[in-house]
């Protein structure tokens, strides 16, 4: 009778760790697999739509999930839900602010400047440390501020 609760108990914990596992993971950052993703205002194909994405590799944050579906916010602020097949965690990061960005060699102020980075520009985050990101924009790569681009840090 022990052994057979034992098991029962042991089940038990093995199908609840990833509801567990899932809801401490959130917030996480994600990114925009497809060419184009609907934002809805509901965890629902019947919901309206309120906003369509074609920006592959936009990071979003997510704040919730719902079975299949995953509360996100854009770098606007804006809020809705998305089917988790069209994001991925593959980091991707959004240049925000004023002005235009210095991608730079290494991290460093002292760094030599390859490309200026216009806000919107979206890439692929590698790593952060000490303030600075790697990131990648069609081929090209190198170093920008942390606080320059939406998507670095924590969610």
């Amino acid at each position: 009778m022990l052994k057979r609760l034992l098991i029962l108990f042991s089940a038990t914990c093995l199908f609840a760790s990833p509801a567990a596992a899932q809801d401490a993971e959130v917030p996480y950052w994600a990114s925009i697999r497809a060419s184009e993703v609907n934002m809805r205002v509901g965890p629902g194909e019947d919901y309206r739509i309120s906003w369509v994405y074609r920006r592959p590799r936009l990071p979003m944050k997510v704040l919730r999930t719902m079975e299949g579906w995953r509360l996100v916010q854009d770098p606007d602020g804006a809020r809705g839900w998305m089917l988790a097949r069209f994001l991925t965690r593959e980091r991707g990061g959004y240049i925000r602010g004023q002005g235009l960005a210095e991608l730079r060699e290494k991290g460093g102020e002292d760094a030599r400047v390859l490309w200026r980075l216009e806000p919107g520009v979206v890439g692929k985050i590698d790593d952060c440390k000490d303030g600075w990101c790697r990131f990648e924009v069609d081929g090209h790569a190198g170093y920008v501020r942390e606080e320059r681009v939406w998507g670095a840090g924590k969610p």
